[in-house]
């Protein structure tokens, strides 16, 4: 398939300038409202369209939340990688995975199939989260002391 030279215009740079200022992955709308706030009089569509094509090119990473809902951040790393999610904190990490990539050509190969891609994401808790949990009380904790202080 040819590459597609793309214009940079004054939207498709207010997006990415918007997003190398942010760590996290982010929504569309959360985009939107940002560059809105800002003065910006840029249209949720051509967010999406430029976040579309940003993404098509490689220069931005889109994330699935658990609820289908696409996030987007400009790529950390050039190459083909795969993301380790925080569930709690949004922390995300890029990983490679050598052994999804043979499982995957394996795979699609033993079932005829050729140009295969791939997304792989990761969620779990991160290490700072879990530690968080273990040293917050629990709302079943909280409750009991509640009843405990008032008795």
């Amino acid at each position: 398939m040819a590459e597609v030279e793309r214009r940079t215009t004054r939207q498709r740079r207010a997006v990415h300038e918007l997003l190398a200022e942010t760590d996290d992955f982010t929504s569309a709308q959360t985009l939107h409202a940002r560059l809105r706030a800002d003065g910006d009089s840029i249209g949720l569509a051509t967010v999406y369209r430029n976040l579309n094509a940003m993404a098509d090119d490689g220069v931005v990473d889109v994330l699935r939340t658990d609820d289908g809902e696409a996030r987007y951040r400009l790529c950390a790393s050039s190459g083909h990688h795969h993301h380790l999610v925080c569930r709690s904190c949004g922390r995300t990490l890029e990983i490679e995975g050598p052994t999804v990539e043979t499982w995957a050509d394996r795979v699609a190969a033993e079932h005829g199939f050729s140009q295969v891609t791939h997304t792989l994401e990761v969620f779990g808790t991160c290490a700072q989260c879990t530690a968080d949990e273990r040293t917050e009380p629990t709302d079943k904790a909280r409750a009991a002391e509640r009843d405990t202080v008032a008795r």
